[in-house]
């Protein structure tokens, strides 16, 4: 209800706001953005669109996630692995993913093979340097009850080390599609206006083009919305049933 409350403040600022500049061109009303939205709906161009986008942030994400996953088991396996690990963290973790879009298109071409690229990039750094963060913070008690029970390294890792460290790992995967998902929608205003096609990066640059402000609005109101999905029906869900349920956040 709080939440909801905060949307529908929101929202009423946004329209007034709107209301009182009187100018389309430049800031839409709500209701002008929530018909334009619909339109797009209802012909289509919207849904493949998020389609689009959405399937190739998957990828991306997934093989990032994979990645950042194989790498930190690394880290934690050994001495060497974790120097590893920070090194390559502070080196590649600070360089923004869409600074890599030119190297992507000399290396990949166009398509999805560069959008993927940056995309691994953008989720890999933050999600293997907060699961191994998540690691090393587990307590010394833990760690001796799991060699108590003689469980082996994979048991350990899964057993112990994984669910102390959850709440730290669920923060990186969180931070990390929120970093996949504003470099895609950057990295398709690249990619689709040189390939002639794209998901909504590709949208909203055309609609800018077009100087239809209202379906610009529009597409940048679903990405917001599609992040509020996401956020609450699958982050949200995860946390309630794992980390608040087991009494390790409030």
């Amino acid at each position: 209800m709080r939440k909801g409350l905060v949307l529908v403040t929101l929202a009423l600022l946004w329209e007034g706001y709107a209301r009182w500049l009187g100018n389309p061109l430049l800031f839409p009303t709500l209701t002008t953005t929530i018909a334009a939205l619909i339109s797009g709906i209802a012909s289509g161009e919207i849904p493949r669109a998020v389609g689009y986008t959405l399937q190739l942030l998957l990828k991306g994400y997934a093989a990032g996630v994979v990645l950042a996953g194989l790498i930190t088991a690394l880290a934690t396996g050994s001495r060497i692995g974790a120097d590893f690990l920070e090194m390559l963290t502070a080196m590649f973790n600070p360089l923004p993913s869409i600074a890599l879009l030119p190297l992507a298109l000399i290396w990949f071409g166009l398509g999805d093979g560069s959008a993927i690229f940056v995309l691994i990039h953008a989720v890999l750094w933050v999600v293997a340097l907060n699961t191994f963060t998540g690691f090393r913070a587990v307590s010394p008690t833990l760690r001796m009850v799991g060699q108590n029970y003689g469980l082996s390294k994979v048991g350990f890792i899964a057993r112990i080390l994984i669910p102390a460290a959850f709440p730290s790992i669920l923060a990186g995967l969180k931070i990390g599609w929120a970093f996949a998902w504003r470099t895609l929608i950057a990295a398709e205003l690249v990619f689709g206006v040189s390939s002639g096609s794209g998901g909504l990066g590709w949208f909203i640059f055309e609609k800018k083009n077009q100087l239809l402000i209202p379906d610009v609005f529009a597409g940048l109101l679903t990405v917001i919305l599609l992040g509020l999905l996401i956020e609450n029906l699958v982050f949200g869900v995860i946390e309630r049933r794992t980390v608040r349920r087991w009494g390790m956040q409030t």
